[in-house]
Parts: structure tokens; C-alpha cells; sequence
């Protein structure tokens, strides 16, 4: 430790760390795999790395209120760069991986990012190839040299070794910069431009301050507003989704700092399930398509497992919807019956089932971001895992509501936190929100800033919802989703989405109606899912458009449609469907990047299927 404070002002995330790493400088704080073998970071080394980086941005010109940019993959590199932002009263702005270059250049010219944390060859590429665009970008600092070092040879590029250099040498200069810019810290200062999604438009960055992401700590973290016990030391996470998602940010940024939780970070999305089975975390953060997409995968399993083992697993399994029924009803809460179900489940079933998953050792599990169907929350509550639907945005520093544990209702996404206010619309049925984590407004646009930051300090969400019981919150729809039927009934396409998403075969619902006489729906199955059942069946199929022409999968798919539609009134009841012909993707535009559907976007390309549909 070469920096001595004198006298913290304001808490932040980066004061936090510090006092952690005093406190505990060999305890580990975060772990992540380099070439296969799980390497430790300590606190002590967390913190000298935050150092090194703020130095290094002081020497680089950053001042307060500049923002400095992030494209990369989830590893402590990230945190690094965020946390040296902060501690130079710098804004992190956080680019998915995924993101095209015209994303890229548009998040880059709209923040005015003044410096770039690429991860790899691909993401300096991509910036390399929008600088004219981002005439504020003076400096590109890239983590991963293969394919860069002795090829490129830009003023802009500056590797990450080089920046830690830069740094000791500006620390060994003037030991004090770093500790007294953080020591002009104050609540109001910007502290991190997170981008909404952009599914009905460019995307906006919501400016959230020191003040924002502190009340959040003490609310979500500090206060146990998700789990109880709130996390300590002795959780375990793994950091998967993307850190420029505020969920994400919570759940591995703050949760880690403010509590000591040890974050494991994924080798990438495409190795989450093997690495939840190294890591078996504590605390397991997802998103609808993650609960979904496990799900099927325990299905293609038990349809590939042999007979006999394959009839036990059902038997259990069934057992185990009986579990999740009576959890449901009683809010989550076991009785003698369930909880003696469960023990002789466990030593049958769910123990292994669970090690398989990664999933052992969660003691609270939570699905959030987007809707999820119940029946894929009552599996996982079956076979013995805390689940919690919880609701919040970046707007409000993802902080409205959440389910808490023994007080769980299915359908909802649960009470409001504890020392916030919530209401809902008597006209329009909007959700809105008042407490200290509502966010300074979108970055330079006051304009939409207004248009949901009333002048009382409520924001308007733009979802609709409802009480259930007076306590808990169900949410119907957004707003602008809602689909008013040419006979003039409103409808919410989502409940019926993940109604049908519910099934292991069904990977997107996409349902359309609006001013129309009834609705259809665009379809698109689960490649895995299905091509298991066809190979089961002998159904041969060469591309994902060449099985979900055969016959045989319109059957199954109608079939599916068929039940849904029995759950449902006849106005809400989808008539007609038709088959995505290609997999939705993000670089397409098809979908955000978090993974939801762009509906205007899906509208255009493919008018002539909805059409198509109506004119049988």
C-alpha cells in the first residue's frame, strides 16, 4: 500500500476495495483461468492494480467527468479498469463484446470516451475502424497482444503492460495524486454511463452517480435486500453475463466490494456450464435464456440417458414439480413432507443432478432482466435451489423489487425494497419509483430525460404491473408492447411468450396483432433441443431452417402452441404461426445484446412471414 488518504469523504466502490485490502490483503478476492489453471487474485493485488491503472489515466490526462471506456470479455482487467476510473472521479462506460462497429462507433462518439480498454485483435479492430467517428478517442489500450504486437504500429495503441508501467511511473512521481483525487469524491459525481438496451431506439446512457451505486450497496448488498444472509466472504460467484449490464455489475462489482464476495470469472459464455461445476458458487445471478437453456439441457440429457436411468430420473423429477408445487403455494417455505421428499430425493437424484449443474452449493438464486415463465422457476425450486424472480433497471440502479426468501409468489417479481417507494399508475398501470438510486438522467439528452424524470422524483419504468395480495408486484408488459387488437382488446404478449419459451423445444415467441383481428406468432426452436428429438426419431436434417421445415417439427410445435393456447382466453389465443428461418443474433440486429428482441427490427425483416399469416 503506497497511498495514505487524509480522509475519506465520500465511500465509493474504490474506498471500499482499499479498506478490504488493508484489512485483508491475502485473503483472495477474485479468481479467474489462465491456460486452464484457476489463478488467485488477493485483495493487496486487486488494489495495487486499481492503483497502477488511475495513476496511469492521471498521466494520460484524464480528468474528472471524462469518460473512459471498456470492450471486453468479463476478467479482472475490467474491474481494474472501472474501479481506476472511479478513483479518478473518471465515468467507466461499458461496451458489450458482442456489439457490431456501429455500435462500437456510436457508443464511443455519444459518450466521447476519451480512452479504450479493448480486450483482443477483434475488439481494436473494430475501433480502429470507426476512429474518424470518435474524434474524442486519444488512446487505445489493448489486453491480449496475439495478432497486434509487431503487426500494428498506431500512435493510439498503447498495450496493458505499458499502461501499468505508465502508472508506477506517474505513482513514483506524485504518490499522492490518486488519494486526492478520491478524497474530492462527492455523491453526486457520475460514476458509470450504463447504455439501455435499444430495443425501439438508439441506445441512452444512464449517468449513475456515486450516490446511486452507494444507496444501491447498502439496499441490495449491505442490507440483504436480495439475500439472506447477506453475501460475505464465504460466497462464491461466477461473473458471466455482461459487465456493462447493471445486474451484472451489481452482482460482481458491488457485491464484491462492499461484502468481500470472491467472484470467479467464466472463461467465456460458451463455458459457463463447466465452470459452474468447477466454481459451484453461492450465489447464482441469470437471465431468462441462461434458466431456460440449462433447462433444456437437462432434458437432451435425461432423452439421451439409458432406460433404466432415464425412468428414475423422471420419477424424481416428477417428484420434485410435486416439491415445486407446494413451495409455491407456501411461499417457498418447506414442510415436513416436502422437506423428507426432498432428503430422498437428494441421495437418488437432485445431489448429482445438482454437481452436474454447477449448482450444489447455491443458497440463492436469482432470475432477472426480462421475464422468465414460472414453471421454469418451480424446476429449479424443486430440485432444491432458492430461486428469486427480482426487478429492477438501470434507471433506478436496478433497485424496485425482489423476492425474499420464505416470501416467495411465483408470477411476481416481489415486494418492494425496504426504503424505497413504489407505486402504480391508477390510469395507465405503470410502475414508477422514488429513492435515492434513480439515476441523474440520460446522457446529454434532457429531453428523454424528462420524458421519465417527472419533476417529483418519480421515475416512470414504462412496465406495466400490478399488486397481487397488496404486497407483491406482478408485471404484465412494457408498455409499449402492449398489442390492442383490431377489436380493441389489449393484450400482453409477453405472459404468452414465456408461456410458450416455457418448452424445452422453443427458444423464441415473438408475438404479433396489434390493430390486427387475432394474433400469430413467430416461432423459433431450440437447435438442441430438437435436433435431439430428431435424431431420437430418425429424422435427418442438415441446417436449423431444414429442420424446423420438416412436418414432423410443425407437429411438435403445434402441439406446444395448442396447450399454451388452452391456458389463455380465445382473444389471446395465438391462431397462426410460422417458423424464424435463421437463429435471431445481435451483430444482425435482431436482438440487444442482452439478448432481447429488437420488435420493430424483427417486424421489418420479416413482414412477409406476419403477412403471410394473415392472408390464409
Amino acid at each position: 500500500m503506497t497511498e495514505v488518504l487524509s480522509g475519506r469523504r465520500t465511500a465509493t466502490i474504490v474506498t471500499r476495495v482499499r479498506d478490504r485490502a488493508a484489512s485483508a490483503p491475502d485473503a483472495v478476492a477474485m479468481r479467474h483461468k489462465d491456460f486452464g489453471i484457476w489463478q488467485e487474485v488477493t485483495w493487496a493485488g486487486y488494489w495495487t492494480h486499481v492503483e497502477l491503472v488511475a495513476h496511469a489515466l492521471l498521466a494520460l490526462g484524464v480528468e474528472p467527468g471524462d469518460r473512459v471506456a471498456v470492450h471486453a470479455e468479463n476478467r479482472p482487467e475490467w474491474l481494474f479498469a472501472d474501479l481506476g476510473t472511479v478513483a479518478v472521479r473518471g465515468i467507466t462506460v461499458g461496451l458489450y463484446p458482442t456489439s457490431p462497429p456501429a455500435e462500437v462507433a456510436y457508443l464511443l462518439a455519444d459518450s466521447g470516451a476519451k480512452i479504450l480498454i479493448a480486450e483482443d485483435q477483434e475488439q481494436v479492430d473494430k475501433a480502429l475502424a470507426v476512429r474518424d467517428e470518435c474524434p474524442g478517442l486519444l488512446r487505445i489500450v489493448y489486453l491480449e497482444p496475439r495478432g497486434i504486437r509487431g503487426r500494428y504500429h498506431d500512435p493510439l495503441l498503447m498495450s496493458w503492460p505499458e499502461l501499468l508501467a505508465l502508472g508506477a511511473e506517474h505513482r513514483a512521481e506524485h504518490p499522492h495524486a490518486v488519494a486526492r483525487r478520491m478524497d474530492e469524491a462527492a455523491p453526486d459525481d457520475v460514476m458509470t454511463l450504463v447504455y439501455t438496451s435499444g430495443t425501439t431506439g438508439p441506445p441512452k446512457g444512464v449517468m449513475l452517480t456515486v450516490g446511486n451505486v452507494e444507496f444501491a450497496v447498502g439496499t441490495l448488498v449491505l442490507g440483504g435486500g436480495f439475500t439472506s444472509p447477506p453475501p460475505s466472504e464465504r460466497d462464491l460467484t461466477l461473473s458471466y453475463l455482461a459487465l456493462c449490464h447493471v445486474a451484472e455489475r451489481a452482482f460482481t462489482v458491488w457485491f464484491n466490494a462492499a461484502s468481500g464476495v470472491q467472484v470467479n470469472f467464466a472463461e467465456s459464455i460458451d463455458t459457463v456450464q463447466a465452470n459452474l461445476r468447477e466454481v459451484q458458487p453461492t450465489i447464482l445471478f441469470g437471465v431468462p435464456r441462461i434458466w431456460e437453456k440449462i433447462l433444456a439441457q437437462v432434458n437432451i440429457r435425461i432423452d439421451s440417458a439409458s432406460l433404466l436411468k432415464r425412468a428414475l430420473t423422471r420419477f424424481w423429477l416428477r417428484v420434485a414439480d410435486r416439491i415445486g408445487t407446494t413451495l409455491v403455494a407456501t411461499g417457498g417455505r418447506h414442510t415436513f413432507w416436502t422437506r423428507l421428499l426432498y432428503a430422498l430425493g437428494w441421495v437418488f437424484c437432485y445431489r448429482a443432478l445438482r454437481e452436474r449443474l454447477g449448482m450444489r452449493r447455491v443458497r440463492y438464486a436469482a432470475s432477472g432482466a426480462a421475464p422468465i415463465a414460472p414453471e421454469v422457476l418451480k424446476f429449479y425450486m424443486g430440485i432444491g435451489i432458492a430461486m428469486h424472480e427480482v426487478y429492477g433497471m438501470s434507471e433506478n440502479t436496478a433497485i424496485a423489487t425482489a423476492n425474499r426468501p420464505g416470501r416467495v409468489k411465483l408470477g411476481t417479481v416481489g415486494e418492494p425494497h425496504d426504503g424505497i417507494e413504489l407505486k402504480i399508475d391508477e390510469a395507465t398501470g405503470e410502475i414508477m419509483t422514488r429513492h435515492p438510486g434513480n439515476f441523474a438522467g440520460y446522457w446529454g439528452n434532457p429531453r428523454a430525460t424528462a420524458d421519465v424524470l417527472d419533476p417529483d422524483g418519480w421515475l416512470h419504468t414504462g412496465d406495466v404491473g400490478e399488486f397481487v395480495d397488496a404486497t407483491h408486484v406482478r408485471i404484465t408488459d412494457r408498455m409499449k408492447d402492449i398489442i390492442i387488437t383490431a377489436g380493441g382488446k389489449n393484450v400482453a404478449p409477453s405472459e404468452i411468450e414465456n408461456a410458450l419459451k416455457a418448452s424445452p423445444y422453443l427458444k423464441e415467441a415473438i408475438v404479433v396483432g396489434d390493430q390486427r383481428p387475432y394474433l400469430v406468432a413467430l416461432i423459433g426452436i431450440e437447435l438442441d433441443t430438437v435436433g435431439e428429438w430428431a435424431r431420437r426419431r430418425g429424422i435427418s436434417y442438415t441446417t436449423y431452417r431444414d429442420l424446423s421445415e420438416k412436418p414432423e417439427t410443425r407437429e411438435l410445435v403445434r402441439g406446444i402452441v395448442d396447450a399454451v393456447n388452452d391456458r389463455f382466453a380465445s382473444v389471446e389465443q395465438v391462431k397462426r404461426f410460422a417458423f424464424l428461418p435463421k437463429e435471431l443474433d445481435h451483430e444482425d440486429g435482431e436482438l440487444t445484446a442482452t439478448q432481447k428482441v429488437k420488435r420493430s427490427a424483427i417486424a421489418k425483416l420479416f413482414e412477409e412471414l406476419v403477412e403471410g399469416m394473415y392472408r390464409r
